[in-house]
């Protein structure tokens, strides 16, 4: 199986960028009711911000794939009038950035649970480094601070690793993803059976 991306595996991985732009669209009141709970609560939230990356590379299961839905994703919920403008862009490099050294971890031959959650993980370490940057946690007293990462952290397991792989999962049950994934050796015994 090669590894190098084709154009179907580039127009598939913008397709879910696309779908998941516009989740990441409508994500923001979501997010932004969960702030009224307080304690950084809305930082639990926070990981359905880089979903793509980690649902496109289970599908896709090619080296640059994560980086590329991430991308496209944060590009996506920017043309349709994102609150957060250039910055969701920004943002989805650095994403798309951790999920992506997270899935060459494994050299791109992990599809686990396990692999899925180190990609969200990734993912929420990149988000954490802009906002660094960006000057949202200077003012934070170590308590709160403390919350606001652990809380991303947690989130980003949940959302962008377990329930990307769930979700991915549910997809494969359907037989959806064999259309756009090569035949594996399992595929090929699962005929002669």
């Amino acid at each position: 199986m090669s590894k190098r991306l084709k154009l179907s595996d580039i127009l598939v991985t913008v397709v879910i960028a696309v779908v998941f732009g516009i989740v990441y669209r409508i994500w923001g009141p979501v997010y932004d009711l969960v702030k009224f709970v307080g304690l950084q609560a809305e930082q639990l939230t926070y990981g359905m911000w880089f979903i793509a990356a980690t649902v496109a590379f289970l599908i896709i299961r090619k080296p640059g794939v994560a980086l590329l839905a991430e991308v496209a994703a944060a590009s996506a919920e920017m043309v349709i009038g994102s609150s957060y403008g250039l910055e969701s862009l920004t943002y989805g490099i650095l994403q798309g950035l951790g999920a992506e050294l997270a899935f060459a971890v494994f050299a791109y031959r992990s599809y686990s649970a396990f692999a899925a959650c180190l990609a969200g993980l990734g993912s929420g370490l990149g988000s954490i480094v802009m906002d660094w940057y960006k000057g949202y946690l200077a003012d934070l007293q170590d308590w709160n601070l403390t919350l606001y990462i652990v809380f991303r952290l947690i989130g980003s397991i949940v959302i962008s690793g377990l329930a990307a792989y769930y979700l991915v999962k549910a997809l494969e049950a359907t037989g959806v993803t064999r259309s756009v994934r090569p035949v594996t050796p399992e595929d090929r015994r699962s005929l002669t059976d």
